[in-house]
């Protein structure tokens, strides 16, 4: 084990035995369950930590991220952690979060190529030509940048309700809520994008299930 690693082991004991004085009983009662009442699906970026900028503690948010917080109808994997968050943990909020910035949203606005991932963010192109109209007004850059990060919150929040999984808790009346927001890391606020859906009658017709 290298010292980097080494320093990381330290960094965690000594977080373990504060965080267990100033929360007295907090592991064993995490080891028996847990029960958060949210859902984040958020960016893998280093710099957008789902439980720190929203204040929550361990135990309190279930936690999907990937590249540029994407929710793709045919990705297992993040079908299978909300299927598990709707029907076992029984969710109340699912929050998709983006953030200004987003290295994933600025590669698919570029015309090269990056590897493999080009594959993974081609729905965010996909989402920049079916809203090209909104871009006309848009003279630079970072404004263009923006902009698309929005959309693609918007997006994968629309992507989530077209799932079988979250429609089929509505229809059995589970209480859900799916929500959008965007994080901007120069400032470390949460902006409500004001796209949140709790019902499947908020659901464009094609995409419902029948009851």
């Amino acid at each position: 084990m290298n010292n980097r690693i080494k320093q990381l082991i330290v960094n965690n004991q000594e977080w373990a035995n504060r965080y267990a004085e100033e929360h007295p009983g907090i592991f064993e009662k995490l080891a028996k369950q847990q029960k958060p009442e949210y859902l984040w699906i958020g960016c893998s970026d280093s710099r957008v930590p789902a439980n720190t900028i929203i204040g929550l503690q361990p135990g309190e948010v279930f936690v999907h991220r990937n590249i540029a917080n994407i929710v793709n109808h045919s990705d297992l994997n993040v079908l299978s952690v909300l299927e598990y968050a709707v029907k076992v943990l029984k969710v109340k909020d699912i929050i998709l979060c983006g953030h200004y910035g987003c290295g994933g949203v600025k590669a698919a606005l570029e015309r090269k190529e990056h590897g493999l991932v080009d594959n993974w963010l081609r729905v965010i192109k996909d989402n920049y030509r079916a809203n090209r109209k909104q871009f006309d007004g848009v003279d630079n850059e970072q404004e263009e940048l923006d902009l698309l990060c929005e959309l693609n919150v918007v997006e994968q929040v629309k992507n989530i309700c077209h799932s079988t999984i979250v429609q089929s808790a509505w229809l059995s009346g589970q209480q859900l809520s799916v929500h959008g927001v965007i994080y901007g890391i120069e400032d470390g606020i949460l902006k409500d994008l004001d796209v949140t859906i709790s019902s499947i009658d908020q659901v464009e017709a094609i995409y419902q299930l029948e009851s």
